[in-house]
Order: structure tokens, then C-alpha cells, then sequence
């Protein structure tokens, strides 16, 4: 682990030994600009002991911890260690956290990864499986899982879990099972995590974690019952085209359900653009060149899949396929509003 970095893993630790109560993170800053958030010891010790009790983590367990600790998801898996008495590996953020270690010898009962991390260790070193395969949980966050990833994963036998969270939650407070017989596309709040929804249908968070201050998101859910919801998308980027509100990223679930049936890994970002007659206009942005559109790729399968799911208006109007990559925070999210700006501050060709 490079200096800078165990230095800052170790004077996290130390202070959190020490006692220290409270302690300032930034979010990640996907939705607009990071700010800071202070958290209380006791909000953090509620989050790592309930995460415990759900997974089964036990003292003397291992657990590897490959997030960055600048932010709460990375410092959380620091906090899970020192509460739970778990024996920690900490190594700096990159795309292949498992890439150092044999799986002949290496077992880890723990870790938490963000989607990039899982696809490049299943895509470019399979031979790492045993590895995870050897976990009591694996965690997956920070970003929506993909369909591609999520049918890629099934070979892991661990249990792998999405995460539903954020900073002013103290790290996730709901858990959605990615593999397996159980695998589910609905999330189950954890134990003491109260739900609810305002007239946005957007959901609310009461847990101990909160320090049991109400935390209202811009999440639009649909609230199956007190522990239950689906996860539908943002309400800050709802798209209204012709009186027709569209989520985008139930088009953008859609689209890569598709592409992935065609072999295509692109990622898709769903954005409304100022349009004279239905006052936007649905427009679908590619992480692809060209070439590969123009080799692979059919836009009608696509249209065809969105207008039976979701209707005639949520169909793009427009398709713009990128030679650049997307404006991603410094956690590894898609920044949709940058990106949106970078793309439409320069022509595409």
C-alpha cells in the first residue's frame, strides 16, 4: 500500500481508537457538489454492528478493504473492522483489488466492491473466483449493477449484495441479493430502518444510523411494504416529453438489458434536451464509437424493447454515440450532469 495512503488509513484508525466522537466525511458528490457531513461515533458504531448482525461477521473474521477511505463507504469497511474485530487487509482503490493475490492461498470471509471492481476480476482474471467464492458476503456499491454484471456474477457462489446508501445513512441501510435462488430485484431495509415516501413518491430513512433524524432523498421508489421497495430512479431527472413523465434510468435499465443480450458492455446515460414541440426530447447517450454502433449494434431491438415496457414516448428520439468516456465522480459514479454538459458543449461526430 502506498505510503500516503496506509498513513491516512492509519490515522483514521488511530483516532477512531482513541475515542475520537465525531468525524467530518464528504459525499461523493454524483448529485451536485460534494459537501462535508459530520457523522457521530455512535451513528457509525450502529451502522458496522448492524451490518454484523446481518451478514454474520464475527471477530477474528478477515475482510478486505480495497474502497477509498476518503469517503463513508470505504471508511465504513474500516469501522466494520475495528467494532467487529475483523483482521483487515488495506490496500489502495484500483480496478482489480484481487489482482496481487493467489487465489490457491488467499481467503478473505469480507469485502466491499464497487461494479467496475467486480466485472474487471470476473472479465480479465477469472481465475481469481475462488477467492470470492471463499467470502461469507460480498458487497456491491457506490453504482447501479449492471444486468450484464449481474448475469456475469451468478458463477460467484458467495451471497453478493447491492447496497442502497449514502453518506447521511451512514453506508447502506438496505440490502438487494444479486445472486442465487434467492436473487431479487427489491430491496430489504435492515433491521430498525424505518421507511416511508413523501408525495414524490421519493423515500425517506429513519434508522439509528440517522442518529433518528428523518433523512428525505430524491429517490423515487415504489414502497412494497414497511421494509420493501424497488429502487425506480431520481426525481431531479425525471423527463417530461409531451406531458409523459419518464424516469431514465428504467429506459436506461432496459437499453443494457438489451445490450448485454448483444454482447455490448456499454454504458448508457438517458438525459431530456430541450425539444420546441414536446418540451424534451428522450435522447440516449453512448459510452461507444461509431464502429462498433454501426457493426453490432440495433437501434429498432432497442425502440422495440422500451415502447412494450414503458411506451412510445420513453423510445429515444436521439442517439449520440460517444469517443469519450463519461464524467465519473471521484468514487467511480457516473456524474450525469457533467457529463451532459461535456457532451453538449462540444459537437459529436
Amino acid at each position: 500500500m502506498p505510503h500516503a495512503y496506509q498513513t491516512e488509513a492509519q490515522e483514521f484508525c488511530q483516532s477512531w481508537l482513541s475515542g475520537q466522537t465525531l468525524f467530518t466525511l464528504h459525499t461523493s458528490g454524483s448529485t451536485g457538489t460534494p459537501k462535508p457531513i459530520q457523522l457521530t461515533r455512535a451513528q457509525m458504531q450502529a451502522s458496522a454492528r448492524l451490518t454484523g448482525r446481518t451478514l454474520g461477521l464475527q471477530a477474528g473474521d478477515t475482510s478486505l478493504v480495497c474502497l477509498n477511505i476518503r469517503y463513508v463507504a470505504g471508511i465504513m469497511m474500516l469501522v466494520r473492522g475495528l467494532e467487529l474485530g475483523l483482521s483487515m487487509t488495506i490496500i489502495e482503490p484500483s480496478s482489480n483489488p484481487l489482482a496481487d493475490f493467489d487465489p490457491t492461498n488467499v481467503a478473505f470471509d469480507f469485502t466491499a466492491l464497487v461494479p467496475l471492481q467486480l466485472q474487471t476480476i470476473l472479465t480479465q482474471t477469472p481465475e481469481k473466483l475462488p477467492i470470492l467464492n471463499r467470502m461469507k458476503a460480498i458487497l456491491v456499491g457506490g453504482a447501479a449493477t449492471s444486468p450484464a454484471l449481474e448475469e456475469a456474477l451468478q458463477v460467484i457462489t458467495s451471497p453478493v449484495y447491492a447496497t442502497y446508501g449514502m453518506t447521511e445513512t451512514v453506508s447502506h441501510i438496505a440490502l438487494r441479493r444479486l445472486n442465487g435462488p434467492t436473487a431479487t430485484t427489491v430491496f430489504t431495509a435492515l433491521e430498525g430502518v424505518e421507511l416511508g415516501t413523501d408525495d414524490r413518491e421519493c423515500l425517506h430513512i429513519r434508522s439509528a444510523a440517522t442518529n433518528f433524524d428523518l433523512i428525505q432523498t430524491n429517490d423515487v421508489v415504489e414502497l412494497i411494504d414497511a421494509t420493501h421497495f424497488r429502487l425506480l430512479g431520481r426525481a431531479d431527472t425525471i423527463i417530461n416529453s409531451g406531458g409523459v413523465k419518464i424516469q431514465p434510468e428504467q429506459v436506461e435499465q432496459i437499453i443494457s438489458n438489451v445490450l448485454g443480450q448483444a454482447g455490448l458492455f456499454w454504458r448508457v446515460l438517458v438525459v431530456g434536451r430541450p425539444d420546441a414541440l414536446l418540451g424534451q426530447r428522450v435522447t440516449a447517450l453512448y459510452e461507444a464509437t461509431e464502429f462498433a454502433r454501426t457493426a453490432f449494434f440495433d437501434e429498432e431491438n432497442v425502440a422495440q424493447a422500451i415502447r412494450q415496457q414503458l411506451g412510445t414516448y420513453a423510445v429515444p428520439k436521439e442517439s449520440i454515440f460517444l469517443r469519450t468516456t463519461f464524467v465519473e465522480t471521484a468514487t467511480g459514479k457516473i456524474d450525469r450532469k457533467a457529463t451532459e454538459a461535456t457532451v453538449f458543449s462540444r459537437p459529436q461526430s
